[in-house]
């Protein structure tokens, strides 16, 4: 069976626990996954212990939010398998706090043309991190204003192009410093769902940055653009990856665990990926002794 290796727990803009995520997976016969919430690594360890209770392999992961600074895009850096991942602490707490300043400002605004208060949308969010714009639909949906999380009222809200959107976008870091970060601590740096974010032009910039991996499989990505970034990190002998960035109730579409994930294979070089780099760098050097 598939690693469904983007999963979303309540601890960010899923709506499913930890040890209900895991069940699922169980359920589904998905042996490994990976818990990879925003800007928090709260329940990776949890997640670990749980997931060998019920026999489903737990990968330790982060999405961290960042920005590339030259074209001004907001991207996610996945990071998995991190030896030292407090070494990330500090990085997630400033993007976390960036992102309740914006969601604080976009509050505000949303008041301005419905009755909905700061406190009930928190109140939505319980049990999370942070404020997601999917937490505001809840509290739109509760309030009577819309059936849907995902429909007209988004679209409206949450679309740049349209006129009376309440979009305010955090500040985040430079991709360069994210990938830096996640290599100081140990990890692999993959990036996440690039169709999604509109970021495929920017995937060569990156690998010279030091980026290690492309999550090919993703939801957002067609079959066409799939056979692209896959040729591309063949190409850049880099690691290929993909999952169902699952969110339960929040997903914008019907999909659950191992939907969308990769092969033993695939999942087999990610995880031998950093005793491999260390072998090549180990050779590279006694080459240069030896020159």
């Amino acid at each position: 069976m598939k690693a469904d290796l983007h999963c979303h727990t309540k601890l960010s803009n899923g709506t499913l626990g930890i040890e209900d995520l895991i069940i699922l997976a169980k359920k589904r016969g998905v042996e490994t996954i990976a818990i990879t919430d925003i800007d928090c690594l709260a329940g990776t360890v949890r997640g670990k212990i749980i997931g060998e209770r019920y026999g489903v392999n737990v990968i330790p992961g982060v999405e961290i939010s960042a920005t590339d600074a030259e074209s001004g895009k907001q991207l996610h850096i996945l990071c998995y398998l991190s030896d030292m991942p407090d070494r990330l602490e500090g990085l997630c707490h400033r993007n976390a706090m960036a992102r309740k300043k914006a969601a604080h400002i976009t509050m505000l605004k949303l008041a301005r043309a419905y009755p909905v208060t700061t406190e009930f949308i928190v109140k939505c969010a319980t049990g999370s991190t942070n404020i997601y714009k999917q937490h505001i639909m809840q509290a739109l949906m509760e309030c009577g204003f819309t059936t849907a999380i995902y429909g007209e009222l988004y679209e409206k809200l949450f679309t740049p192009e349209s006129p009376e959107n309440i979009i305010t976008k955090p500040s985040f870091p430079d991709v360069k410093e994210v990938i830096s970060a996640v290599h100081d601590a140990g990890g692999v740096a993959v990036l996440a769902a690039p169709c999604k974010f509109g970021v495929e032009d920017l995937i060569e910039r990156l690998i010279g940055y030091g980026l290690d991996g492309i999550e090919v499989y993703h939801p957002s990505c067609s079959e066409e653009k799939q056979a692209e970034l896959k040729k591309l990190a063949t190409k850049n002998k880099i690691l290929v990856t993909g999952g169902t960035d699952f969110k339960g109730m929040y997903n914008s579409e019907a999909i659950s665990v191992g939907d969308c994930g990769i092969s033993e294979e695939l999942l087999a070089k990610l995880m031998s990926y950093k005793a491999r780099q260390k072998r090549l760098i180990k050779k590279a050097q006694k080459a240069a002794e030896n020159a």
